[in-house]
Formats: structure tokens, sequence, C-alpha cells
């Protein structure tokens, strides 16, 4: 199975939208780092917002064949045109290990620990 790294850099405190968002499309779960951005008043004037420098990174793990579907959610949830002010950004992932696939709704089978 094939995956992506979906990144999405939002104000503090809309992690929560960012997460509810993916986890509606099929995303399982993502991983916060907080942040503070560098952007100037040039960037400012060209985006036409303020930007504010407290950030938190949200990186979510999804297979290949959810990504669009996941990345166009959040940006809904979370975007620029939201208080979140989010930007979101995809990365091919070349290998994974440490993850299980997802279980199938209908699937009986259930897994030894």
């Amino acid at each position: 199975m094939k995956h992506e790294l979906i990144v999405c850099i939002v104000n503090t405190g809309f992690t929560d939208v960012v997460m509810d968002a993916a986890r509606e499309q099929g995303a399982r779960g993502g991983t916060v780092i907080h942040g503070r951005g560098t952007a100037n008043k040039e960037a400012e004037e060209f985006f036409h917002i303020s930007i504010q420098p407290d950030k938190e990174l949200v990186m979510i793990l999804v297979p290949s064949e959810i990504k669009d579907a996941v990345l166009h959610a959040v940006y809904q949830a979370a975007g620029l045109k939201t208080a979140g002010q989010g930007i979101a950004f995809a990365l091919p992932v070349t290998n994974v290990v440490g993850i299980s696939p997802a279980p199938a709704e209908n699937s009986t089978e259930t897994k030894a620990e």
C-alpha cells in the first residue's frame, strides 16, 4: 500500500478542526508539532491576511487513495479563508514501518496480540 504524508500548518488551537476533518475522510490519526512562523509584512500583504506567529503542524500519514479527499476536507475546515488560516500539502512516502492497515469494516477477523 502506498502512503502520503499530509502536512497542515495552522494557527495554534486549530489542530482538532484539522483532525476532525481528516478523520471524516478516513485518516486514522496524526502528530502535532508546535512551531513559530517567520512571515514578513510582504507575505501578509500578498495573501491579504494577518499572519499569527504561533503555529501548529499536523502531520497525517494516509493511504494514497484518500490523500485528495483528506487534503480537500482539511482545507475546507481550516484553510486560509478560515480562522485557522491553514495551508496544507502532501509529500510522497517511499517506505512505512510500524503501522498496520485499517481493519475492514465488515471483517470478523481479530488480531492476536
